[in-house]
């Protein structure tokens, strides 16, 4: 497996920066948060994304996917999330990424636990809304040769949601990306989530928190979340994809400076893969 890191760990660091952390930490690629508070984001003209994709292969460092933000299962018209979709999925084709990151966004709220309990019939409707957009939208993603991921979060954030969406869409440039925090605290259990989205599935983004209380961002290994589990499940099935570590330092001020972590979190990634080999 190829280990990778968000930028959503280093808010704003600029993409030089970025690279030598990753040269340095030995991560074969980043996953780049499009949001235009960073320096990479829909917004950047031709000239500066053909920048952006030669840092990236100067350093030998892959950009392994486009974090935007789309909520396909939020109500309201299809136009508005689709046309956010076929702009992430420009800025993956210039520089060369094989993967957009979208959101469920089915419930005000966030998730089913945030909120009020929707009803059976508020779950079909966004499962219904966001298949239907993910098939449009699979269609462009085909055209650039980019693969449409749905995040497991906040109104969808077990594999069962997710396949309950991707399953009906049915098109292999539409998949999913594993939160492992968000299946777990879910209640789902590793077995279960990959056997729901092995038919799907992108990549992971690997994590660690103190409790379902706190998830505030600890070093990987630190807190409670199954992740040797999961490394020894992908591996004893023959996976052979991405993790991702997304550090949420952006929405945590108070967590640890992601960058004195990225040494010995890939040193434990790497040992949990040697372990289960």
């Amino acid at each position: 497996m190829k280990l990778a890191f968000s930028t959503l760990g280093v808010p704003g660091m600029p993409v030089p920066d970025v690279l030598r952390l990753a040269v340095t930490h030995g991560y074969h690629g980043v996953e780049l948060r499009a949001h235009p508070e960073e320096p990479v984001h829909p917004g950047l003209g031709l000239t500066e994304r053909a920048d952006v994709a030669a840092e990236f292969k100067d350093a030998g460092i892959d950009v392994l996917g486009i974090a935007g933000y789309p909520r396909v299962a939020a109500p309201g018209a299809d136009e508005p999330v689709l046309d956010e979709i076929r702009t992430l999925l420009g800025l993956a084709r210039d520089l060369g990424a094989p993967f957009v990151r979208v959101f469920p966004g089915g419930f005000p709220g966030g998730s089913s636990a945030d909120g009020p309990e929707p009803s059976q019939e508020q779950r079909d409707e966004a499962d219904a809304r966001a298949a239907r957009r993910l098939g449009t939208a699979a269609e462009y993603a085909a055209d650039v040769g980019v693969r449409i991921l749905l995040e497991t979060h906040d109104s969808h954030r077990t594999g069962a949601a997710a396949a309950r969406v991707l399953g009906p869409v049915g098109h292999r440039h539409a998949g999913a990306l594993w939160d492992v925090m968000h299946t777990w605290l879910g209640g789902e259990q590793i077995a279960d989530t990959y056997a729901a989205l092995s038919p799907f599935l992108g990549y992971i983004q690997v994590k660690d928190i103190a409790s379902a209380d706190d998830t505030t961002p600890l070093p990987l290994g630190a807190g409670v979340l199954p992740l040797a589990e999961c490394v020894e499940l992908l591996t004893r099935k023959g996976w052979d994809g991405w993790l991702c570590w997304e550090y949420e330092k952006r929405w945590y001020e108070g967590a640890a400076p992601l960058p004195e972590l990225l040494g010995p979190g890939r040193e434990l990634l790497a040992r949990l893969l040697t372990e289960s080999a």
